[in-house]
């Protein structure tokens, strides 16, 4: 469906990636990874045609319709939240234009000959709007407006109105309530609560085209994605499964390349030693050069960069009170505005909580509330004997010194640690080498939010707030701050969206929605499990209420053992043959990467006839890969086929 053939893009002289060849195909769910500046984004825009690669080429299937949900996008201005989202639908807007034209068209004809051309057109017009859902797109629009988390009441309102991140989600409705064989997604769930995070991973699972993302979020790109494409060293390797399959793959892949680096370099090191032994007797001159030319051909073999081994501990602080925070009947109002309303909460030290609900519900209200940043409208809050509280938001960074260095900035924090512990700490917040001499003010929105969770996490608290930590961080530097509240002896409150990175910290949640808190005595998956089958409960009990004229539950239940058994014989066949295809690329991948290993090996490239061959058992392995793929697709769009024709007759 996609090609990427000899693709090379570099900056100010330096390639990003060269040479890539790589093939999307119909149904591939991919995760891009990789560090930070790998160029994952810009792959993600060449692929969405909105970036000339520098060598090579990028070929779309036909007639391909592909969305693309940038990192930053352009404010709307000018429409309703429900008019931008129809809108950007192009068939509903031809056909509304054609339908406006025609209907001002037989309004001024006098010509009853005339009158029946126009009268024909719009039956055709209205065949055409069946034929595409048009009269159930509204209702489309609304349910993936619901579940980004739009009211019914925000349909209405005008897209300025909104802050950047509900824009955000505007343009993602956009792309998901669009007929696009590809979606391509740059850090889709920055902007999204937990509720509208659930619901877009259950959207995704169930779309049947591409979907090519990069994201931060682990939950998120587990549940999504099946393939793995990894971007190091200018280069991309594909790894079948999620991110975590990639995780232990990469694991055994390091060992394996320590290994292989301590032999290199012990072949290394005898081969300058014999050059150095001989290098000045006549009579040893040919075979001192032959190890020089041979010390000149070697590809050396690059150790990825370790971050396993940075870490950062807290100070150990004076321990407070048993009830660090204690809040009675508390409210919030802003002017008119209700928030929070007759609030009860005790928090026990050493819990480790975090704060869940809908984006406005009054989670980062409440955090300031609790931290003395903000007085409540009414009720009483009371910090225990010796809470000493460090509170992290994106708006702290506000207090940061912009004319001090980043390592200097850190120090005002911790007058403890030395300059190479600091730096150490700074590496774990993506800050290396010559970077922490920056000095704040040039640095860009992330990153000053990363010095200042830094500095948060180096004072001599007992109690830590954090509202979204990990926005501006990636899969290493997040798995290294999860590392360290894991192990931190405090009581701790986390307000995120961030799944997999609360999972291992998290034994109580409280959940913020509808002016109210609600307390869950358990971790982050006892609550999702209980959020879900309340969530059922509510629509079960909707469907009984106001539907009594649908099919019987036992009628609905005949009716699906006769589409299963009829889809079982009509696919039955071509489902084995995809699942045989299948297993063959699977191999000829391995295959292939074996002999692309096997160049790099010295009992290879020094033999003119192993190579020789190698080359072209390499060359047969791509020209079956690539015909597998060739009939992977064939059979897959057959198979598509015949789904679609049992799903209109059912």
């Amino acid at each position: 469906m996609i090609d990427i053939i000899n693709l090379s893009i570099q900056f100010d002289g330096n390639y990003l990636f060269e040479n890539i060849n790589l093939k999307i195909l119909p149904d591939d769910k991919i995760a891009f990874v990789g560090s930070n500046g790998a160029g994952k984004s810009t792959l993600l825009k060449m692929i969405a045609q909105q970036l000339e690669p520098e060598d090579g080429k990028i070929q779309l299937k036909k007639k391909i319709k592909i969305g693309f949900l940038p990192q930053e996008i352009i404010p709307f201005k000018g429409r309703t939240v429900f008019d931008e989202v129809k809108n950007s639908i192009e068939e509903i807007k031809l056909i509304d234009d054609e339908e406006n034209i025609l209907t001002t068209s037989l309004s001024n004809e006098v010509d009853e000959n005339s009158k029946e051309k126009i009268i024909e057109k719009i039956g055709i017009l209205n065949h055409k709007k069946e034929e595409i859902g048009y009269y159930e797109i509204d209702s489309k629009i609304e349910k993936i407006l619901s579940g980004l988390g739009f009211s019914e009441s925000d349909f209405a309102r005008q897209t300025i109105e909104l802050s950047g991140g509900w824009q955000m989600r505007i343009e993602l409705a956009k792309i998901l309530v669009a007929n696009n064989d590809v979606i391509l997604l740059d850090e889709p769930t920055n902007h999204l609560d937990i509720d509208s995070l659930t619901w877009l991973v259950k959207f995704l699972k169930n779309f049947k085209g591409a979907i090519i993302l990069v994201s931060h979020d682990r939950y998120f790109v587990n549940n999504i994605c099946n393939k793995t494409l990894e971007i190091f060293n200018k280069n991309v390797t594909f790894y079948k499964g999620n991110y975590d399959d990639y995780l232990t793959f990469k694991d055994a892949r390091a060992e394996r390349l320590k290994e292989e680096y301590a032999d290199q370099q012990k072949k290394i090191k005898q081969t300058e030693q014999f050059i150095e032994r001989f290098r000045y007797k006549s009579t040893k001159a040919k075979q001192v050069q032959s190890r020089v030319k041979q010390l000149e051909k070697v590809d050396r073999i690059q150790l990825m960069d370790n971050e396993s081994n940075i870490h950062f501990k807290f100070f150990d602080s004076p321990q407070s009170g048993v009830l660090p925070i204690e809040i009675n009947t508390l409210t919030k109002k802003y002017e008119d505005k209700l928030v929070l309303e007759n609030l009860a909460l005790q928090v026990e030290r050493g819990e480790k909580i975090a704060f869940l609900g809908p984006n406005g519900a009054g989670k980062t209200t409440l955090a300031k509330i609790l931290s003395n940043r903000l007085d409540p409208t009414s009720g009483n809050i009371r910090h225990g004997h010796n809470t000493i509280i460090s509170f992290y938001a994106q708006d702290v960074v506000d207090n940061l010194n912009l004319e001090n260095d980043i390592i200097t900035e850190l120090s005002t924090s911790d007058t403890e640690s030395t300059i190479p512990q600091l730096r150490t700490i700074l590496g774990a917040f993506l800050f290396n080498g010559d970077a922490v001499f920056k000095k704040i003010k040039v640095l860009s929105g992330g990153e000053k939010s990363r010095v200042a969770l830094a500095k948060v996490l180096l004072t001599k608290a007992n109690t830590i707030i954090l509202d979204e930590p990990t926005n501006h961080l990636d899969f290493d530097s997040k798995k290294i701050l999860q590392d360290a509240l894991i192990k931190f002896n405090g009581t701790l409150i986390i307000i995120s969206h961030d799944i997999d990175f609360l999972v291992p910290i998290i034994s109580k949640v409280v959940e913020v929605r509808n002016k109210g808190i609600k307390e869950y005595f358990g971790g982050i998956d006892y609550y999702l499990t209980k959020r879900e089958e309340d969530v059922q409960i509510n629509i079960d009990t909707k469907i009984v209420s106001s539907d009594n004229n649908k099919v019987s539950r036992k009628e609905q239940k005949k009716l699906e053992a006769e589409f299963r058994q009829k889809e079982f014989k009509a696919t039955n066949k071509i489902k084995k043959q995809i699942s045989g295809i299948e297993e063959s690329i699977n191999e000829l991948e391995k295959l292939k990467q074996k002999l692309e290993n096997d160049f790099t090996k010295e009992e290879v490239y020094s033999n003119p006839e192993r190579a020789k061959q190698n080359k072209l058992d390499y060359e047969n392995a791509k020209d079956d890969l690539d015909n597998a793929y060739t009939k992977w697709t064939d059979l897959s769009e057959e198979l598509e086929r015949i789904n679609s024709e049992l799903n209109k007759s059912f």
